[in-house]
């Protein structure tokens, strides 16, 4: 396999990183473009730790050979607060129907993740004229914390994310005392930028394996029952119309 340009990620070591080599994992009806990931962050600040946690992911899923694309959650108004023709909700749905797989960087604000976190998620419907934006899709998921380590926010992202009927991968980081692990946007070396890259390396996999079977993989029978439900209904009206 040929060796990427680490040039931008220095914190690698070239001698222990691999790129997660899809042989053996598509599907036989696997697309063959890259993985398509979207990442989204939870905070607006200028020096948003998330952000950059999401932004080293976004690096590093790049080399892996993924096509990516960030949100800025800037001007998304609350649900409710706006129509889905909204700008920027239109960018997030379509960003979320293109996608195959997702990054949700969070920061921990009293216990939980942000409300800004929480609004981009409450944007994204189950269904959208009969295309289900997040069914089936992979997730992977990370916070940072200003002070000691904790799960909180990524374990409520999993639930949102099983929610959502999402694939979320086990692995996940949470970066503890995040104003320590940054320097001029860039995550420092070390276990925590260690536990990112193999996030990334994780995701990138699940995506690989996972795209060409989700059909398959989320069909369920209550709603096979529902569909067909229908169907005998629309046969109904029909045929007493004629």
């Amino acid at each position: 396999m040929t060796r990427p340009d680490l040039s931008d990620l220095p914190n690698l070591d070239p001698e222990a990183f691999q790129i997660p080599d899809p042989a053996g994992l598509v599907a036989p009806e696997d697309p063959g473009h890259p993985p398509r990931i979207l990442l989204l962050y939870g905070s607006l600040r200028d020096a948003s730790y998330s952000r950059y946690a999401a932004e080293e992911a976004q690096r590093l899923l790049t080399v892996m050979g993924c096509e990516t694309k960030l949100f800025d959650p800037r001007d998304l108004p609350f649900p409710d607060a706006a129509s889905d023709t909204d700008p920027k909700v239109a960018e997030l749905r379509k960003l979320a129907t293109w996608s195959e797989g997702m990054l949700w960087s969070s920061p921990e604000r009293h216990g939980a993740m942000t409300g800004l976190m929480k609004t981009q998620i409450d944007w994204l419907p189950l269904s959208m004229g009969g295309v289900r934006p997040t069914q089936g899709k992979t997730l992977a998921v990370m916070q940072v914390s200003g002070g000691s380590q904790s799960f909180n926010a990524v374990n409520q992202m999993r639930i949102l994310g099983r929610w959502m009927r999402m694939v979320t991968i086990p692995n996940q980081s949470s970066v503890p005392k995040a104003w320590m692990q940054f320097e001029n946007g860039r995550m420092k070396p070390g276990s925590l930028y260690n536990r990112i890259v193999d996030v990334c390396e994780e995701l990138t996999r699940f995506t690989w394996m996972t795209r060409a079977r989700s059909d398959g993989l989320v069909d369920r029978y209550s709603e096979r029952v529902e569909s067909a439900e229908k169907a005998r209904e629309r046969v109904g009206a029909s045929t007493a119309q004629s």
